[in-house]
């Protein structure tokens, strides 16, 4: 398979000695970049299904009438949280107890 390239991007002097100050050992800084850019296009696709999930859910909302009071859903939410907290806490005490 080819490979394709992405187009060179200028950048300050600053900018470039900035990121080659944090790569990792035998890291290039082409690798660092096509890295931060699937990141950078992940998180997009991540946020734009966020929004869809969203949108939707509202429509089905207003076509339905039957929406949830903001502080149930958060209370709801805040213990959902609260528990997995505290079952991450369980598994790391476990872990520090191991000989």
């Amino acid at each position: 398979m080819k490979t394709a390239q992405l187009p060179p991007v200028r950048v300050e002097p600053t900018v470039r000695e900035e990121i080659e100050s944090v790569l990792l050992e035998g890291e290039s800084l082409s690798q660092f970049v096509e890295t931060a850019t699937v990141q950078a296009a992940r998180r997009r696709k991540a946020q734009q299904a966020f929004l869809e999930r969203g949108r939707a859910s509202l429509a089905n909302a207003k076509a339905t009438g039957e929406f949830y009071p903001l502080h149930g859903v958060l209370d709801q939410m805040r213990a959902r949280l609260d528990a997995r907290m505290d079952e991450q806490r369980r598994a790391r005490r476990r872990k520090l107890k191991k000989p």
